[in-house]
């Protein structure tokens, strides 16, 4: 029989749930970014693979790729064990230093204006924070919905 004042296990179970957590987030911005780029390209409105971007290009990846960093940040937060912030957060920042290295890397190569790779790196946080905002919200609106009418 357990009570509600039991300890939680706090070692490698958390750990674990916390990167996988963070996986999940990763799979998911990479399910639905790369099916949309591929789409795109079919359809001529971003270039293949290597070719260059012009601006117009680059901010219609730049609005999408911002919309699913949100979500992606969001299924962080929600398969967090715990601070769902927190753990959108670290996604994020982790997120910014994969945009950064990506900006380093390509910087010199043609592929677009130079402004697209680094809103990728500077939005990278503001999305993870949004996405931990809206389960943290939806978190305080569940616990509001369980109070007893005359509570709420």
């Amino acid at each position: 029989m357990s009570s509600q004042n039991e300890v939680q296990p706090q070692g490698p179970r958390r750990l674990g749930r916390s990167i996988l957590a963070l996986l999940a987030g990763f799979i998911v911005n990479i399910a639905i970014t790369l099916p949309t780029d591929i789409a795109l390209q079919a359809l001529g409105v971003l270039p293949t693979l290597g070719s260059p971007m012009n601006h117009m290009q680059s901010a219609i990846a730049t609005g999408y790729r911002t919309l699913y960093s949100i979500l992606s940040s969001y299924v962080v937060a929600r398969l967090a064990p715990r601070a769902p912030m927190g753990h959108a957060l670290i996604g994020a920042a982790i997120g910014m230093a994969i945009a950064l290295i990506g900006a380093v890397v390509t910087w010199n190569k043609s592929l677009g204006p130079h402004w697209y790779p680094l809103a990728l790196v500077v939005l990278a946080l503001p999305c993870g924070w949004i996405g931990g905002k809206l389960r943290v919200l939806q978190m305080a609106s569940q616990t509001q919905s369980a109070l007893p009418g005359e509570f709420r």
